[in-house]
């Protein structure tokens, strides 16, 4: 390959269509791994087996799910899943569900849920169908269509991608009667802090992730967190989100993270005036230009970025400015 053809191009079969990713090579000569071609998997980050083993065990997500699912699905129901993994959430759809379709488009998951399937009651009510989230219709009207393509701030995944997509076919296909989603909404919100990064006397400012509701020893709130976007997955949903707002400091420090939180609504419960809801991993995200500041002070922070995108294309597109000094 001659010096001014420095591309490596990837190339994968998806449902007849030769999608075409082309990326800088390294001095080597081999392409570079890491997030920001990510794109190469088509679907967002690839997730390995033993990663959806493991969200098997988290029992947050677990009984949260569990819980809207229950909810949402009824006696003789017709449930679509969209990229199902282990198929643990289809197979809790058939408990209540006539019949299930569960869309997987990783083969090696494919076998796997089929496998797990085939060892639960209900799991003979659930079609695994290997298949491209982005074009698979079932045949027949749903009434429950489940999505876990979800990450924090929205990153990495192609959940809204993968709803908006769906959205339309149905729609051509079956009419303007659209089926209940789980999750129905997303709300996100973002947080000065300082973050700790000495590791044993090694200074490193990386991307951190944080158990939710539990104290961060390394972690000083700076102001309390503000929402920044509300993603209604019913409603028509934009990939960009931009956001600035200014941050009244409650304390002194160095603001040199951004914390960002995600909750999900896997469902709205109108007779009890309540959510069923599923908070995420927080997500510190360290600034390029840290801000030295004091309590009184507000702080003006700004960021852009797309549902699905890299981490990093969310951490290089992130600001904190001073606008007003405390006197």
């Amino acid at each position: 390959m001659g010096q001014n053809k420095k591309a490596a191009v990837f190339m994968m079969e998806s449902s007849g269509k030769l999608l075409r990713m082309v990326a800088p090579l390294t001095e080597s000569g081999h392409a570079p791994l890491g997030e920001e071609n990510a794109e190469i998997h088509y679907l967002g980050q690839f997730i390995p087996l033993h990663y959806h083993h493991n969200m098997l065990m988290n029992e947050h997500r677990m009984s949260a799910f569990k819980a809207a699912i229950d909810y949402a699905v009824f006696e003789g129901a017709r449930v679509l899943e969209l990229g199902g993994g282990t198929g643990v959430l289809s197979c809790l759809a058939a408990s209540k569900a006539s019949k299930v379709w569960c869309v997987e488009f990783n083969l090696e998951l494919v076998v796997e849920s089929r496998r797990l399937l085939a060892l639960n009651r209900d799991g003979h009510k659930v079609e695994v169908i290997h298949a491209d989230a982005f074009e698979y219709l079932p045949p027949e009207p749903v009434d429950v269509v489940i999505c876990e393509m979800i990450h924090t701030a929205m990153l990495r995944e192609k959940q809204v991608e993968v709803i908006e997509a769906f959205k339309q076919r149905y729609r051509q296909q079956f009419g303007e009667q659209q089926p209940a989603l789980i999750p129905e909404a997303v709300i996100m919100a973002v947080q000065p802090v300082q973050q700790v990064y000495d590791f044993f006397g090694f200074h490193a400012p990386i991307i951190q992730f944080q158990q939710p509701q539990v104290i961060q020893a390394g972690t000083t709130e700076l102001a309390a967190p503000m929402v920044y976007s509300i993603l209604d997955l019913s409603q028509p949903t934009a990939r960009k989100i931009q956001w600035e707002g200014t941050f009244m400091l409650e304390a002194d420090g160095m603001v040199n993270a951004l914390r960002f939180i995600t909750k999900n609504i896997l469902a709205v419960v109108p007779e009890q005036a309540s959510t069923i809801d599923w908070l995420i991993d927080y997500l510190v995200l360290p600034l390029n230009i840290p801000v030295k500041a004091r309590a009184g002070d507000k702080l003006k922070v700004a960021f852009c970025y797309h549902a699905g995108g890299s981490l990093r294309s969310l951490e290089k597109n992130m600001s904190a400015t001073l606008v007003v000094a405390a006197i």
